[in-house]
């Protein structure tokens, strides 16, 4: 039997000022399977992603997301997608542990606690939990960032570059996360510019640019990726 269908984006344009940053794509994700977006920098890999999320309007085409136009204030929606972005979003007044069990309390985790120290100890926080995020490293922020993607119930995490300011040990801590969260069902859509980790989670590809996108085998993602200009 197929696996339900997380992701539908049928001739998707995104851009702004009626601009499109990218030629039009078109890619299905299924249920506990992963597929990444690739591309240089500026090529619209973000962009695609807000479209997804329901953060940007598409320019043309379609997305639907499972099996609903996308419409992020919906109450639907914002229970079973959880996504990390490229940007630094806390709550500036609580500890790195007090946000991430609102986010988990917020959300109707069973035991929250347990989960909170889980991936406090998973992400290399644990000793940080009782200070501001204000006062982390960047790539602690990360850390924090991701671990609260994680801390949520979901059925599609969408996650933007989410090596960034990573070592490699927890590159591949987080690839090992993101198998186990394809074996339980969940979707996984994600954009990066990590050959590896691409090769360890990632079905499928999708090269996004200006002058065509197509769906790639993950070999040929690799290699799309390795031939990028030096960033």
């Amino acid at each position: 039997m197929p696996s339900p269908v997380v992701v539908e984006a049928q001739s998707l344009l995104v851009g702004y000022g009626g601009e499109p940053v990218c030629a039009p794509v078109t890619f299905t994700l299924e249920a506990g399977r992963a597929l990444a977006l690739v591309g240089p920098n500026g090529s619209g890999k973000s962009t695609v992603l807000r479209a997804v999320l329901g953060l940007l309007a598409p320019a043309g085409g379609t997305v639907r997301v499972l099996g609903r136009e996308v419409d992020e204030r919906a109450q639907a929606f914002r229970a079973r997608v959880s996504s990390v972005l490229d940007d630094d979003a806390w709550f500036p007044a609580l500890t790195v542990a007090e946000h991430l069990l609102l986010t988990a309390s917020g959300h109707g985790v069973p035991e929250p606690v347990g989960v909170v120290d889980a991936l406090l100890e998973d992400f290399g926080l644990a000793t940080h939990r009782d200070v501001l995020p204000a006062t982390l490293s960047s790539g602690q922020r990360r850390r924090l960032l991701l671990a609260a993607g994680f801390a949520r119930p979901r059925s599609l995490l969408v996650l933007d570059e989410p090596e960034q300011r990573l070592d490699q040990r927890m590159r591949a801590a987080l690839a090992q996360r993101l198998l186990e969260e394809q074996s339980a069902g969940g979707a996984v859509l994600l954009a990066t510019h990590d050959p590896e980790l691409l090769a360890a989670v990632a079905g499928a590809a999708v090269l996004v640019g200006e002058g065509s996108s197509a769906l790639l085998d993950v070999g040929d993602a690799v290699r799309a990726i390795r031939a990028e200009p030096t960033q």
